[in-house]
């Protein structure tokens, strides 16, 4: 894999690499296209931090938006990162089963 490749992949990973970013992913992921009000009401979380946070997503080209009047509508750009989440989701199940199996073997 060329360098420029490992970059973009590092690019993705370090836009998802926080749980306030996972968790506007997760909401879009639930209901599709959302306004960024929405995103704010539902992720309890301010809304400047929300608009820093999909710039991010949107700058390593995970959500798409577009301007509707006087609100932002965003959307996930493709169904592969819904892919991505569920398996991290695995790994991390993977990882809290091992984790517990260890855990009760001590005992």
């Amino acid at each position: 894999m060329v360098p420029e490749v490992r970059d973009m992949y590092a690019g993705i990973f370090k836009a998802l690499a926080h749980p306030k970013r996972i968790k506007i992913v997760e909401l879009l992921e639930r209901h599709g296209k959302m306004c960024v009000c929405e995103i704010v009401a539902q992720s309890q979380i301010e809304q400047p931090s929300v608009s820093k946070h999909l710039n991010i997503l949107k700058n390593a080209g995970i959500i798409e938006s577009e301007k509707q009047g006087l609100n932002v509508k965003c959307w996930l750009k493709t169904p592969e990162v819904s892919k991505l989440l569920a398996e991290v989701r695995e790994i991390l199940k993977k990882d809290l089963e091992s984790r517990q199996a260890v855990f009760s073997k001590k005992q």
